[in-house]
């Protein structure tokens, strides 16, 4: 089992939009997309947001995402996610 789950991750995202807006996530394929574009940051290099250390670099960055230390910006313009 997953932890946190999806459903975890997409709450945990979206808990800084207002009520009546746009959830930033509405699917467990934006949050897959999103851990894996911080999982290559952090293998090319980025300094990992967190003092705990994962074996893996997917693990760190589903724990930055659970954390709320990576946000998630939609970009409406050209509807891609990006990391900031």
């Amino acid at each position: 089992m997953l932890y946190p789950s999806y459903t975890d991750l997409i709450r945990v995202v979206n808990s800084d939009v207002e009520p009546g807006e746009q959830p930033v996530v509405n699917s467990r394929y934006s949050i897959v997309i999103a851990t894996a574009k911080r999982a290559r940051q952090l293998i090319s290099g980025a300094e990992p947001l967190i003092d705990k250390e994962f074996p893996k670099p997917l693990s760190m960055a589903i724990e930055e995402l659970y954390q709320g230390k990576v946000k998630i910006v939609a970009d409406d313009n050209i509807n891609k996610e990006y990391l900031q």
